[in-house]
């Protein structure tokens, strides 16, 4: 009969994660895993296997923890609202980021996903997430004559992504408020039709 498991699956993997999220993923040792998790490498394996395994698992509760969260909160919003309160929160998280650790999931386009084709999969899925989030409120914004028609919301969309990972990157290095809410003001601005002389005239 199997022994029950001695931990919280849950509090494990936030550990888990937390590590991998401040140290980044190749300079995270199994040591260190053992170290902040609590338990025992053998435990560790055992019930989520190895590194990489542990790192998965890692990523997709931050996904589900804080991008699928944040997108669930904006969707109940007006278009042009809920992505202005999506920028709104990634501005002072990166602010308010005193360890400079940043998205985990950006770190994992850069730092591990060249190297890993699941990787790749996985961070491009989520990537796409968020693009089609933006494209949906362009979309709808567009159809309730709140936000510009002069592009396509799929343009829009894909424009507001770059927007979103230049900051998320900028923020590493120059986690600035000023600075960051300059990166974005030009692009809410963009989609604003009340801000948009052109076709206010129309």
């Amino acid at each position: 009969m199997a022994r029950p498991r001695e931990f919280e699956e849950g509090v494990v993997l936030d550990a888990a994660m937390e590590c991998f999220w401040n140290r980044g993923y190749e300079a995270t040792s199994m040591r260190d895993l053992v170290d902040k998790t609590g338990i025992t490498g053998a435990s560790l394996y055992n019930a989520f296997g190895d590194k990489r395994a542990i790192y998965q698992r890692a990523l997709d509760r931050y996904v589900e923890g804080s991008v699928a969260a944040r997108l669930a909160r904006c969707e109940e919003l007006p278009p042009l609202e809920a992505i202005v309160a999506f920028f709104d929160d990634i501005v002072s998280r990166s602010v308010e980021d005193r360890s400079r650790k940043g998205c985990m999931l950006v770190n994992a386009a850069l730092d591990v996903a060249p190297h890993d084709d699941e990787f790749q999969r996985i961070v491009a899925e989520v990537m796409t997430r968020i693009e089609l989030f933006f494209r949906d409120c362009v979309q709808k914004g567009q159809e309730q004559g709140a936000i510009t028609s002069t592009m396509s919301a799929e343009e829009l969309g894909r424009h507001l992504l770059g927007v979103l990972l230049g900051v998320r990157v900028l923020a590493r290095v120059r986690p600035d408020r000023i600075l960051l809410e300059g990166v974005v003001r030009p692009a809410i601005e963009l989609l604003d039709i009340s801000s948009s002389p052109r076709q206010r005239d129309h």
